[in-house]
């Protein structure tokens, strides 16, 4: 019995080795990718489908880095959008320009003004069939053209853009120049605009497609796989914070904030607010690499000097007058993408914008400021915070109007500085008191011309 069991042992050991190794090699192979998978092209999807504004050059950028690291094959452009800020658009047909991965755009809709430039910019643009590119002229907020200036700029880098992407620059250039006439394409006194059979007819459509995966077929990339730009939490706020909308509305808190403490020391909330303000403006360009170090420094010593000015030196010269300009250069500049000291690259027009929102927001803070100021404490909107009770004239109270009132005429001396707040005294007492126009020296002769607020209003005699 051993004897036999031994035999069959013998011949039976290696069929089932083999059998194991047959099994083993089998699981391989099928734990293998399959090999349509592994040919499959990668293609990288994202979307302009807003206003072309710095939020959009940020996501554009996220996006060529992202197809980078991920070595895509393909970066896909969903595209739809009326235009936009110009500065922007530049940055983004440039940075498309430069790819090494080839980029193409698909027109669901519109591409117009700085959509068509960024549009032009790609290597291949495929079009929806009710979709239209051009109408690229400068205009502004109203859409009244700007000077030809501006127009000339433009011509420029869509001509530009054209000849690098291997089209026709003097179709490009007819998108902006109402007056360049292309015999039978595009007659005099009309800025261009392609439907997508006339831009595919004159080179400036590769195909027309009613989807991103007819794009894709007609392009000749399939199979693929199309990878979408996924935006965080974070990028999202990032976004909102560095339109430039609301980078206004972040500086006016900024300067209303600075000039209500400044006229009303010792509250605490509006120095608060322009702090927190301050910290929402500059943190995210700085993530973004735009607001240097420098820049910020630049921007907190013009406050400092302005507080300077208005709490410890006489009148108001050098020191204030400096801190007005370093606020407005650390504002202005944050905005603008240059790389420390190093301004090579970047457009003066983005820096004139830059420059023109923060000073159309220091206006509006300082006008609204001042309006409210006069405003907020005699309104009944706070009247919860205030106290209740009645303090009857029989009881000895007398109301302040009742004793100010009779004190328009009455001359006195600045008992402090009034920049503009302050006090003066008048037959030997002491009472609050504002500059009825710009700053008052200590000891400087005065006249009560008003009261409000509960404070005498007075001036220079």
């Amino acid at each position: 019995m051993n004897y036999h069991n031994s035999i069959f042992m013998k011949k039976t050991f290696p069929l089932i080795l083999t059998g194991l190794f047959l099994f083993t090699l089998l699981g391989k192979l099928a734990a293998l990718p399959d090999d349509s998978l592994a040919k499959r092209k990668l293609v990288y999807q994202f979307d302009i489908k807003e206003e072309i504004a710095p939020p959009i050059w940020r996501k554009t950028k996220k996006a060529l880095q992202e197809a980078h690291g991920m070595e895509a094959d393909l970066i896909l452009i969903h595209m739809n959008t009326y235009g936009g800020m110009l500065d922007a658009a530049d940055s983004i047909r440039t940075a498309i320009l430069k790819s090494d991965i080839p980029v193409f755009v698909y027109i669901d809709n519109n591409a117009a003004s700085a959509g068509a430039l960024i549009s032009i910019a790609c290597d291949s643009i495929y079009m929806n069939p009710g979709a239209n590119i051009g109408a690229a002229t400068v205009v502004d907020q109203s859409g009244k053209p700007l000077p030809d200036k501006y127009q000339s700029y433009m011509r420029s880098m869509m001509r530009s853009t054209a000849e690098t992407s291997g089209r026709d620059p003097e179709i490009a250039q007819a998108m902006v120049d109402p007056s360049i006439y292309i015999e039978g394409i595009s007659d005099t006194g009309k800025v261009l605009t392609f439907t997508a059979r006339e831009a595919v007819e004159n080179g400036y459509c590769e195909g027309i497609a009613e989807s991103v995966g007819e794009v894709l077929r007609i392009a000749d990339m399939e199979p693929y796989v199309i990878v979408e730009q996924k935006l965080t939490a974070v990028d999202r706020v990032i976004s909102l914070l560095i339109n430039p909308f609301v980078s206004g509305i972040l500086i006016m808190i900024i300067v209303g904030g600075i000039y209500f403490e400044l006229q009303t020391p010792g509250i605490g909330f509006p120095i608060a607010a322009s702090v927190i303000a301050a910290v929402l403006y500059f943190a995210p360009l700085y993530l973004e690499g735009m607001a240097e170090n420098w820049e910020v420094l630049v921007f907190v010593l013009g406050v400092i000097l302005i507080a300077l000015e208005v709490f410890v030196i006489p009148g108001f010269g050098v020191a204030g007058i400096s801190g007005i300009t370093m606020v407005v250069v650390g504002l202005t500049l944050s905005m603008v993408g240059n790389v420390g000291f190093d301004f090579t690259g970047v457009e003066l027009n983005g820096v004139i914008i830059s420059f023109f929102i923060v000073l159309i927001a220091m206006f509006f803070a300082l006008l609204f400021s001042f309006y409210f100021s006069k405003k907020i404490f005699t309104s009944h909107i706070f009247g919860h915070l205030a106290l209740e009770a009645v303090q009857q004239s029989d009881q000895g109270f007398v109301s302040s109007d009742s004793l100010y009132s009779t004190m328009l005429g009455e001359k006195g001396i600045a008992h402090t500085d009034l920049r503009p707040a302050g006090k003066v005294r008048i037959a030997k007492k002491v009472f609050d008191a504002t500059a009825e126009t710009g700053y008052i020296n200590k000891g400087s002769k005065v006249i009560v011309t008003d009261y409000q607020a509960s404070q005498l209003m007075v001036k220079k005699v």
